[in-house]
């Protein structure tokens, strides 16, 4: 009675049906577009931005599915049709992040859309060869969706970012709870309150890691507090460092960063830096320049910038690496 009286008829439609959630759904993951429009705009200049485009290409295939749910009467065939294809693009972020490395990171995405393709490939037998039939995922694909889903949140786990990655996971793993192995299409689907329940967790996730990006950018600082009685100048250059070295683990994951680290401390062992890299960010050792190695104690720092900068150029660009304040170095702080 309450309905007939305050809602329009369409609402009226929705709330009678049990449609509502799926309209919610769609608001909320439109939502998630946003967000992973703002990630591409905050990380360009870096490999990630097409992982945050491919995010953003997922999440709105699953707002028009849900609206769609919300406005008509579907059969439980273009629902899993639906589901299958929002499931193949959603696991592209993932892939896209393990090969954001320069130069290959562009060709790679050509590689990320045929794995969409072929997770998405029996939706095309579905409409082509068994019209109203359901997509017949294969048990591989079943169990590729979450080991993905699982690789993308290790790659964050060990990063500022692990609530958000965890919420995002989370509601990952609902999304595709009905492709799951041992789950069937046709009893999983429609799943109204979990795929609302699904994407709340992972705009959560999202909107989590947009805070917390705009705060690093206002906490950003020129220099801090180095241990081991570092110099006031060694304090400046750790600060510059991990200015560029915090955010960019924080767009890439541990998985990259690591490697990163490796890179650098198989140079800094050669050439006698007392300057290390962790995930944490850049640290002094207590072992100090090696004074008989050929670069000497005044040199040190523009050698480390200039091999770091080598490191970095390889995920970001120069005007990437001038946004995070690379371009304000001191004479010291040679770069090229």
């Amino acid at each position: 009675m309450l309905t007939e009286v305050f809602l329009p008829p369409r609402l009226e439609m929705f709330f009678d049906n049990g449609q509502i959630l799926p309209f919610i759904s769609s608001a909320v993951a439109l939502v998630f577009v946003v967000l992973s429009c703002c990630a591409a705009w905050f990380s360009r200049g870096s490999t990630a931005v097409p992982a945050a485009l491919w995010s953003a290409t997922a999440a709105f295939i699953f707002a028009l599915s849900m609206l769609q749910q919300a406005t008509e009467q579907l059969d439980i065939a273009p629902m899993a049709i639906h589901r299958v294809v929002v499931a193949a693009l959603s696991v592209c972020p993932t892939m896209s992040l393990l090969g954001a490395k320069r130069p290959q990171h562009g060709v790679w995405q050509f590689i990320v859309a045929a794995l969409a393709a072929v997770l998405a490939l029996p939706t095309a037998s579905a409409v082509l060869i068994r019209p109203g039939g359901l997509p017949d995922l294969h048990i591989l694909g079943r169990f590729f969706l979450p080991i993905l889903i699982m690789v993308g949140w290790m790659n964050f786990v060990g990063t500022g970012r692990w609530i958000a990655a965890t919420l995002i996971a989370v509601g990952h793993i609902v999304l595709i709870w009905p492709l799951l192995p041992g789950n069937l299409l046709e009893t999983a689907l429609p799943q109204a309150g979990l795929d609302l329940t699904a994407i709340v967790c992972m705009t959560a996730g999202g909107g989590l890691a947009f805070i917390q990006t705009v705060l690093a950018m206002s906490r950003r600082r020129v220099a801090q507090a180095v241990p081991h009685g570092a110099s006031q100048e060694n304090a400046v250059f750790v600060s510059r460092v991990n200015n560029c070295f915090i955010p960019l683990r924080e767009t890439l994951g541990a998985a990259w960063t690591l490697r990163l680290i490796e890179r650098f401390e198989v140079l800094a062992t050669r050439r006698g830096w007392p300057l290390r890299l962790t995930l944490k960010g850049a640290e002094f050792t207590n072992k100090g320049v090696d004074r008989t190695n050929s670069v000497g104690a005044q040199d040190w720092q523009a050698d480390a910038a200039r091999a770091l900068e080598a490191l970095l150029r390889r995920f970001v660009s120069t005007g990437w690496l001038k946004r995070h304040g690379w371009e304000r170095s001191s004479q010291r702080v040679e770069m090229t």
